[in-house]
């Protein structure tokens, strides 16, 4: 592979900060994998990436110290968590003349050495790359993957390696970041407002993205969710620039034209079947949602352009079949409708939606599941800028929760300002909209007032950006015996 920006040499040693986080773990393991020497540091406080880096014997450091950077490293891969002006490590890396590459320009630099997907969209996109992994791997192709959280089907991991041909990688837009990435293919799954700190119009943020399909070589292929109006519209705005000839467009959807429009969506007994117009057989699901449905669409386009790549006369019926029944046993991804067990005859999930239209459709999805349950939702809004541009959107997304437990909003570090909103102004605003809305600051100290609401048969989520993941282990742990 010649990675522009990597260094060029097997074995090079390469130095990661921050390396506990999901995507720098991920990448972490990808350049392990590939020959280069890599080591890190990052925080003391235990990830589940922790058991992933010994695994691997990839050595890292619990704290931030100059002393800790090689003397032979010849490159740093830096989160965007930590800052060229007060890193320490940073600081000497600096000033001995070490390159240095943020997290996303990394990941990009690593793509431009493959046949790479980028999947992008303001939501969908952990799940799609998750199923695209599980599909390809079923159809036995020659990929990379890296979604942007653990997947049971990866083994637990956010990377799943069966070959050096093909790299899929989940990219995010936030700051532009996915603009590093080197893609032959793009599956754009929506596009609205989110991130107001850095896009404060739709317009702003719809641009980005635009930019992003830009990046396709003449020939790309362009994967879009015909349903999402964003994602219809950045489409549009391609074809209307290139005549409709520079790239491939593939939709998909419900009301997609072509083989990627889902004909039928059933569900019964906790699974759902859909069955596509351009495949003779139906897929079964193990996740809920038409939300799910949709990703899984995506995923099954991206996998078929990348079928016909490998070998023009299109799938195998063993392919096929192997694809169709790993979708089948796909259980999702960490923090995406989480199983995280059943007790007393209540079932606990989390699920990281922070956005109004992931809740409302994930909040969908489950009651269509599980309609013979009660669903009890915990919410943590997740920045200031995002619950004060969507309050009235926020408001109104939870009409399908039988209980709502709201939270403060967990801000993000880059903020400086609540804006004049707070967890009590979105509880006010919700609950002049529905019954059986409650507020507690402190997710932990929810623990009695939900003790006193659930009762067994009831589906218990906690959903956010924030750290109320936490109320719904704790109440787990607690075991059946706290339900009277």
């Amino acid at each position: 592979m010649n990675m522009a920006d990597l260094p060029s040499r097997k074995g090079a040693r390469i130095y990661c900060i921050g390396i506990k986080g999901t995507g720098m773990c991920a990448l972490a393991e990808l350049l392990h994998h590939a020959g280069f020497q890599v080591s890190g540091s990052d925080r003391p406080e235990v990830f589940y990436t922790d058991h992933i880096l010994k695994a691997l014997g990839i050595p890292y450091f619990e704290s931030f110290d100059p002393r800790h950077l090689p003397e032979d490293a010849e490159l740093v891969i830096y989160s965007a968590a930590y800052a060229l002006e007060t890193n320490p490590e940073l600081i000497k890396a600096q000033n001995r003349g070490l390159p240095l590459l943020k997290y996303t320009d990394a990941l990009g630099a690593y793509s431009a050495g493959f046949d790479a997907s980028g999947i992008a969209g303001v939501h969908g996109k952990t799940t799609t790359t998750a199923m695209a992994g599980t599909l390809i791997q079923g159809a036995g192709l020659p990929a990379q993957i890296l979604a942007g959280s653990a997947v049971g089907a990866f083994g637990g991991r956010s990377t799943l390696t069966l070959g050096n041909t093909y790299f899929v990688a989940e990219t995010c837009e936030y700051r532009r970041h996915f603009l590093s990435f080197h893609p032959r293919r793009i599956v754009l799954t929506s596009v609205e407002s989110d991130h107001q700190d850095y896009y404060p119009t739709y317009e702003s943020i719809r641009d980005a993205f635009l930019e992003y399909g830009r990046k396709l070589p003449p020939g790309g292929e362009f994967i879009y969710c015909a349903d999402d109006p964003g994602a219809r519209e950045v489409a549009n705005l391609l074809k209307q620039e290139t005549g409709g000839r520079e790239y491939r467009f593939i939709p998909y959807g419900f009301t997609a034209s072509g083989a990627f429009r889902i004909q039928s969506y059933e569900v019964a007994h906790e699974q759902a079947m859909m069955v596509l117009a351009g495949f003779p057989d139906p897929l079964w699901l193990r996740i809920p949602g038409r939300h799910s449905a949709l990703n899984a669409a995506g995923a099954l386009a991206l996998t078929d352009a990348l079928v016909k790549a490998e070998a023009p006369g299109g799938w195998q019926q063993e392919q096929w079949e192997g694809a169709r029944q790993s979708l089948a046993a796909f259980t999702g991804s960490k923090r995406r409708s989480e199983i995280i067990g059943e007790r007393g005859g209540i079932l606990f999930m989390d699920d990281y939606g922070h956005h109004p239209t992931a809740v409302r459709s994930t909040l969908a999805g489950l009651k269509e599941f599980y309609p013979q349950r009660r669903l009890v939702l915990s919410f943590m809004s997740h920045t200031y800028t995002r619950t004060a541009s969507l309050l009235d959107e926020f408001a109104g997304c939870f009409a399908q929760a039988d209980i709502t437990v709201l939270h403060k909003i967990y801000p993000s570090a880059r903020e400086s300002s609540s804006l004049g909103v707070s967890g009590e102004t979105l509880f006010a605003k919700t609950k002049a909209r529905q019954d059986k809305v409650y507020y507690v600051a402190e997710p932990l100290d929810a623990v009695g007032l939900l003790r006193g609401l659930l009762r067994p048969g009831d589906l218990f989520i906690t959903m956010g950006a924030g750290d109320n993941w936490k109320l719904g282990q704790a109440l787990f742990a607690q075991g059946i015996e706290v339900w009277p």
